[in-house]
C-alpha cells in the first residue's frame, strides 16, 4: 500500500507535496448558532480553508469532528431543521434533534463525539481541522486515489467539560475568537499541518463499512496520515465585514488534481454552498476581493446584481461568446488527463451497503479516557432526561424508540440496580428514572 502511494504521489498532476500556496484565508464558526452565538456551546465548528494557488482557488470546507450525523444529501435540509430552533418557540430543543437522530441511526458515531469533550474546543489554535468527505488527487497519467485531508494543530489538543465551558460563558461569549486574535497580534501564530490519508478507488471487501460513507473514519494504522503542508495564520483580518462576512467558501471549488468522489454527501455539498453564497451575498460574490482568486479569470460572464467591473476579455470587447473569431477568450488548455472511473454496476437510488453504523461508535468508546466517557454519558443522559415521553416511549414490546441508536438497548425499563453500573454510567439522581435506559448505549 505505502510503495503504492509513493509511486502515485510522484506522477501527481499537481503534485501534492511540493503544491505552493501564495496565499490563504481561514474562517472558524460556530454550525448550529445564530451569528455571535456563544463560543462554549455544544456545537461543531466550521474550519474553512480558501486556498490561493497558482491553479486557482481551492476552498476545503470542514469542522473540528471527523465524522458527520448522517450520509445522505437528501437528509441535511431536515438535519438542520431538527438541530435549528423551534419555529414557534424559537428555542434549541432536545426532543427534536434526538427525536430526529433516534430514526437516524448512522448519526451514533458523530454524537458520541459531539456529546464528549471534543464538542467543545477549548479555543480555535488547539482545534483539529477536518475535511470530512472523500475526495479524489488525480496525477498526470489520469490515475486516481481516494483522499481524505486533516488539518492537526501544533498546538495540543485542548476541549472543555460542560461545566468549565459554563463558568466561561458567565463572563464572555467569544473567548474563543479573542484568544486567537491576540495570539496573532502578539506574533505567536498558530500552525496546522495539513495531511492526507490515501486509499486505492477500488472495491474494499476487506474493511467492514464504505470507505465514501462520512459518519466513517479511516483507521490511521490502516491508511497513514501523510504530512504535505504548514499553515500559519499571521495576519488578522483588517475589517470584519470585508474580509470575514463577505468571504464565501465552497465545497465543489477545487483546482485541477483535485476531483469529487462518489460520497453522497460530498455530492450534494458540491452544489449547495455555493448557491448558498449566491443567495447570502449575491451573484457577484466572487468578484469580491476577498473571493477573488491571485490570476485574474477571463469569462464571458458580466451583469448581474451590483456588479462594479467586467471580468478580463480578449481584444475586441465586443465578442463574449466562445468559439468566436479572433479577438474574443479561448477555452483554456486541459490541466491533464482526466480520472475515468470504471463501474461494473447498476446505477440505482438506494442506502449504501455496508452501513455499520455501531462499529466506530463501539470503537471510539473503548479508546476514550474516564474523563471523557463520563461527560459522554452526563450529556447525554442529561439532555434526554429534557426529551418528552412520546421521544421515550416503548414502541415493539421491550425496545424504546431511542433504542434505534444503540443495538445493545434492550432494555424498557431502568436496571434494578443502578450501583452494580460502572461509575461513568450512573445516572445523575436528578434525572427521570426512564433515562437511565440510556446509560447501555455504548456498553
Amino acid at each position: 500500500m505505502v510503495r503504492k502511494i509513493d509511486e502515485w504521489l510522484t506522477g501527481c498532476h499537481i503534485n501534492i507535496c511540493l503544491f505552493f500556496f501564495f496565499s490563504m484565508q481561514v474562517r472558524f464558526s460556530t454550525v448550529i448558532g445564530a451569528k455571535e452565538s456563544s463560543e462554549c456551546a455544544r456545537d461543531p465548528r466550521g474550519f474553512a480553508v480558501k486556498l490561493r494557488t497558482e491553479e486557482g482557488n481551492w476552498d476545503l470546507v470542514g469542522n473540528n469532528l471527523q465524522v458527520f450525523f448522517i450520509r445522505e444529501a437528501m437528509k441535511f435540509p431536515d438535519l438542520i431543521h431538527a438541530l435549528k430552533p423551534d419555529p414557534i418557540t424559537n428555542r434549541q430543543e432536545p426532543n427534536r434533534y434526538f427525536d430526529f437522530f433516534s430514526f437516524s441511526p448512522e448519526s451514533m458515531h458523530t454524537l458520541t463525539w459531539l456529546f464528549s469533550t471534543s464538542g467543545i474546543p477549548k479555543n480555535f489554535m488547539t482545534m483539529r481541522g477536518s475535511g470530512v468527505n472523500t475526495y479524489k488527487l488525480v496525477n498526470q497519467e489520469g490515475k486516481a486515489v481516494l483522499c481524505k485531508f486533516h488539518w492537526i494543530p501544533q498546538r495540543p489538543e485542548e476541549n472543555l467539560t460542560m461545566e468549565e465551558a459554563s463558568e466561561i460563558q458567565k463572563m464572555e461569549v467569544g473567548h474563543a475568537s479573542r484568544a486567537t486574535y491576540e495570539a496573532i497580534e502578539n506574533g505567536k501564530f498558530p500552525q496546522w499541518e495539513l495531511n492526507v490519508q490515501i486509499m486505492d478507488d477500488s472495491e474494499h471487501p476487506e474493511l467492514d463499512f464504505d470507505p465514501l460513507d462520512d459518519t466513517k473514519i479511516w483507521a490511521p494504522e490502516l491508511f497513514p496520515y501523510l504530512p504535505v503542508g504548514m499553515m500559519t495564520l499571521n495576519r488578522n483580518v483588517q475589517d470584519f465585514h470585508c474580509e470575514n462576512e463577505q468571504a464565501a467558501f465552497g465545497a465543489g471549488v477545487i483546482v485541477d488534481g483535485i476531483d469529487f468522489s462518489d460520497d453522497k454527501m460530498l455530492t450534494g455539498r458540491t452544489f449547495s454552498y455555493s448557491d448558498t453564497q449566491r443567495y447570502r451575498i449575491g451573484s457577484n460574490y466572487l468578484r469580491l476581493p476577498v473571493n477573488c482568486p491571485l490570476t485574474p479569470p477571463n469569462t464571458n460572464m458580466n451583469g448581474g446584481a451590483m456588479a462594479y467591473l467586467r471580468d478580463a476579455h480578449g481584444s475586441n470587447p465586443h465578442i463574449n461568446y466562445e468559439p468566436s473569431s479572433p479577438g474574443g477568450v479561448s477555452e483554456a488548455p486541459k490541466g491533464g488527463p482526466m480520472d475515468h472511473p470504471h463501474y461494473n454496476s447498476e446505477k440505482l437510488r438506494a442506502a449504501i451497503w455496508k452501513e455499520n453504523n455501531y462499529g466506530q461508535a463501539r470503537k471510539h468508546w473503548e479508546e476514550m479516557s474516564e474523563r471523557d466517557k463520563n461527560e459522554l454519558i452526563y450529556n447525554m443522559v442529561t439532555l434526554l432526561g429534557c426529551c418528552e415521553t412520546p421521544v421515550r416511549q416503548v414502541l415493539p414490546p421491550g425496545r424504546y424508540r431511542l433504542s434505534t441508536l444503540s443495538p445493545r438497548l434492550l432494555y424498557s425499563s431502568p436496571p434494578s440496580n443502578p450501583s452494580s453500573l460502572p461509575t461513568a454510567l450512573i445516572p445523575p439522581p436528578f434525572l427521570p428514572p426512564s433515562s437511565s435506559i440510556f446509560l447501555h448505549l455504548l456498553v
